[in-house]
């Protein structure tokens, strides 16, 4: 055989390892499991034990920055969870059935339930780990007590609904009411009690704007068939007195998700604050989990309706994050602010993400623009990005200022004698 025969053969091999392991995430002695269409249903669906299952691209640059902390949560859940991985790029198949549409996609499965839950925390080890924790205490509190949470003292705040009251307590509700449409001698209904229970209970205990109820379609046959209930159980959520079909999975952290995403639908943005005393700072920011803080420009560079663009901005990024508490400052006009929080040398607009109990806070470093102001809150909201922490662990001192009346700047009068 001749050397170039010998080469060749060389190249191929490397070639064919290459394609089989140079391009994965993950070497085969990793803590996270490959898997493939020919091992997911008998390793993943099967399993007793809950597995959280990553979906990425060997090509995606998140994958890529992640792949360490993923690796980190494999390594601290071994013996307790399992992890896995789909290259979702060569197994196009998987990704499609579980309708991943970017990466990466992280899903958590649990045994016995139909579909995976969706995780939506921080994409860090730490955040991994508490997700898969918080699913198996939620196995386990199922198992005991029937389910029932052990903070709501046995009451029980599922609402009993009947023909009788159905009008008053669901149709008249100022607040969504989920109601469950159950038979007595039905299995699933059966199965679904303890997990409504621990529901209702979990809301009421967070004092969130909404009712959950229960209508045994047996007795309550008029509203049952006014809504078309063939099948047990069927769980509609009413909202004004108009109702929607909950088609989610039966688990609870899906009804919560599910719930709790209904009302973020209903709770308005929060307002676009100026800063021009004190109390607006330490009130507004006090109660967020994150303080988005922005320096305009003065209005004497950006018209009225210039300043009003950035504002918009702002309001169509609180229409995305409501949870965030968002100020606004003129340029200069809170010079003691700008410092601590680093805006000077950066130009204006600037953006800030403080959170005040921490005393950290991020700056925009891309486009103040709603894409721009967006990702970057969200990269936040995943765990990425770095935070500085605030000079002496204090809010400095605030000028307290007449609040801007709406119109462009003039310029001051100047008279001869001044000039002189």
């Amino acid at each position: 055989m001749t050397s170039f025969s010998i080469n060749l053969i060389l190249v191929s091999t490397l070639v064919v390892c290459l394609g089989q392991f140079g391009f994965s995430l993950y070497s085969p002695s990793s803590s996270v499991v490959d898997l493939t269409p020919a091992n997911f249903d008998d390793k993943v669906l099967d399993s007793k034990t809950i597995w959280i299952v990553e979906f990425f691209a060997p090509w995606c640059g998140h994958c890529k920055s992640f792949a360490p902390e993923y690796q980190k949560a494999a390594e601290a859940l071994k013996g307790v969870v399992k992890v896995g991985a789909v290259d979702a790029d060569a197994h196009g198949s998987l990704g499609q059935k579980y309708g991943i549409r970017g990466f990466p996609t992280i899903k958590i499965f649990i045994p016995g339930k139909s579909s995976p839950i969706d995780y939506q925390g921080a994409r860090t080890a730490k955040g991994l780990v508490d997700a898969a924790f918080r699913e198996l205490r939620q196995i386990v509190d199922e198992r005991v007590d029937g389910g029932q949470s052990k903070s709501s003292g046995g009451k029980n705040n599922v609402i009993e609904v009947t023909d009788a009251n159905f009008k008053e307590k669901v149709l008249e509700s100022k607040e969504p009411f989920l109601l469950e449409f159950f038979a007595p001698w039905c299995g699933h209904c059966k199965n679904l009690e303890p997990v409504w229970r621990s529901v209702a209970d979990e809301l009421a205990e967070e004092g969130a704007p909404v009712k959950i109820g229960a209508l045994d379609a047996t007795v309550n046959t008029i509203t049952a068939n006014e809504y078309g209930i063939k099948g047990f159980p069927t769980i509609k959520l009413f909202v004004d007195g108009q109702a929607e079909d909950y088609e989610g999975g039966r688990s609870r952290t899906d009804i919560l998700e599910y719930v709790k995403a209904k009302i973020a639908d209903r709770v308005p943005p929060p307002e676009i604050v100026q800063i021009t005393k004190e109390s607006v700072l330490t009130d507004y920011c006090g109660k967020a989990q994150l303080c988005v803080v922005s320096f305009l420009p003065h209005i004497l560079d950006c018209d009225s309706k210039c300043r009003n663009d950035y504002l918009n901005v702002l309001k169509q990024i609180s229409e995305k994050h409501k949870k965030y508490g968002y100020l606004w400052a003129e340029a200069v006009a809170q010079p003691k602010l700008e410092e601590a929080l680093g805006v000077g040398g950066f130009g204006y607009p600037a953006l800030v993400a403080l959170n005040i109990r921490k005393m950290k806070y991020s700056t925009l470093r891309g486009s103040f623009s709603v894409d721009g102001v967006h990702e970057f809150l969200r990269d936040l909201s995943y765990g990425k990005g770095s935070s500085v922490p605030v000079p002496g662990a204090k809010l400095p001192t605030i000028e307290s200022i007449e609040p801007w009346d709406g119109k462009d700047g003039e310029l001051p009068t100047v008279s001869p004698s001044d000039e002189l």
